[in-house]
């Protein structure tokens, strides 16, 4: 993990500081900031030193967990991140658990049910995810909501939200979390329920599937304890990947739906060159990366006892 983090964080740091100017560039463009000011704000920062040296000094701090300043924001970068990751971690939580508790049970009986009209129409909707951009659907869910009224048009809470009970605040919570876990985890779900679909067809038709059906078991046993078993391992690796997946697809969401989240913050880190604040969030989503990865492993070592036998 720490030469992944290492790599991830020199090259991201490198690759940022390719584009022209900073954040200090565009204020020296404001007349009202005069140039010793810029100066002083340069040399406070590090942004006078080389490139290497400003990421030796970055890479120091954050040894001492210790993420910088934002420029933009002036605050310090793990504070933003902190106010930002619950929100972006509510959404990407209600995305994940939409997603998965549809996907499975979608791609079984779109394999149990092949080249019947149900499987077609699994297919189709599958198809249409994959098609459609998250931004897209999610202005097509806001027109939705602001004709028909069923939804909030956007935003994570309402204007009267301090002088509700506590289940108001937790029920007008969930109402507007609503459409942005529809847009975040409709992407997802539609290749997933393609991918346990192919995996549950292989075995299907492996050997141990035609002699646990020969010993006289139920299609029903022989399907959920033998069969979607051994296709589930391919999926729990992907598990490990959706984590990042839903913060780097997140931002978009956020944007549209006016979700104060990570993702959202981020983008507008990387419209303003917010160096230090785009590292942080840089870092993070390279952290959630590889726990995603350790927790798959750990989860495919407890699904297959092969793995625990090898």
């Amino acid at each position: 993990m720490i030469p992944l983090l290492l790599g991830i964080s020199l090259i991201s740091f490198f690759i940022i500081q390719l584009a022209p100017g900073d954040f200090l560039s565009q204020q020296a463009l404001n007349p009202q900031v005069s140039a010793e000011r810029i100066a002083q704000e340069r040399a406070r920062f590090g942004l006078d030193e080389p490139t290497y040296l400003q990421y030796l000094i970055w890479l120091k701090n954050i040894l001492r967990l210790d993420f910088g300043y934002s420029f933009a924001y002036r605050l310090p970068v793990f504070t933003l991140i902190k106010s930002r990751l619950y929100n972006t971690f509510i959404l990407s939580l209600s995305a994940m658990i939409f997603t998965w508790v549809l996907s499975i049970p979608l791609g079984i009986i779109s394999a149990v049910k092949q080249y019947s009209w149900l499987d077609k129409l699994i297919s189709v909707f599958a198809f249409l995810g994959l098609a459609i951009p998250n931004f897209f659907f999610a202005l097509l869910l806001l027109y939705m909501a602001m004709k028909s009224g069923w939804f909030p048009v956007g935003g994570m809470y309402s204007i009267n939200y301090e002088s509700l009970s506590l289940g108001g605040k937790i029920w007008d919570r969930i109402y507007h979390l609503i459409l942005p876990t529809i847009v975040l985890g409709t992407a997802g779900m539609a290749g997933l329920v393609r991918q346990m679909r192919g995996n549950l067809l292989d075995y299907l038709k492996a050997d141990f599937i035609i002699t646990a059906r020969a010993k006289g078991l139920s299609e029903r046993v022989v399907i959920l304890k033998h069969a979607v078993r051994n296709a589930a391992n391919p999926m729990i690796t992907l598990f490990g990947f959706s984590l990042p997946g839903l913060l780097s697809g997140a931002a978009l969401t956020e944007i549209v739906m006016s979700w104060p989240g990570l993702g959202r913050l981020m983008l507008e880190a990387v419209l303003k060159m917010d160096l230090y604040l785009v590292m942080g969030g840089l870092i993070m989503g390279a952290v959630l990366l590889i726990l995603g990865n350790l927790v798959a492993d750990l989860m495919l070592a407890w699904v297959d006892p092969r793995i625990r036998y090898d």
